[in-house]
């Protein structure tokens, strides 16, 4: 890809200048200055540059990495049976905890650094 060639600084270090931006909904002075903490001087006036540059295709490639299955699923009058009686709550327990397990898995993979 050409997209980085001529640039002054490493395709790496715009890359994760522009992640830190989009992901974490930092300002670009922050994103400066978690770079210079790393020993990266970059004015936050670049790091805007390569945001308005390179923000779409970083998206669209995020896109194309995180494409999601259909987490459509359907439910028809299921019961569990325990010991000779059908109990429906216990199964709407079952659901509700997966649900949450999901949903807390979604955010932690959303967290994670680039």
């Amino acid at each position: 890809m050409g997209y980085f060639k001529g640039k002054q600084f490493k395709k790496d270090i715009i890359l994760v200048a522009v992640g830190y931006y989009c992901r974490f909904s930092l300002s670009y002075r922050d994103v400066s200055e978690i770079l210079k903490e790393r020993r990266v001087s970059v004015h936050p006036t670049t790091i805007m540059r390569w945001v308005h540059e390179y923000g779409n295709l970083i998206y669209q490639m995020w896109k194309k990495k995180h494409k999601f299955a259909h987490h459509t699923w359907h439910l028809d009058e299921t019961y569990i049976k325990v010991k000779g009686k059908f109990y429906i709550e216990l199964l709407i327990a079952m659901v509700i905890h997966w649900i949450f397990n999901f949903a807390k898995n979604e955010i932690v993979k959303q967290h994670m650094p680039l």
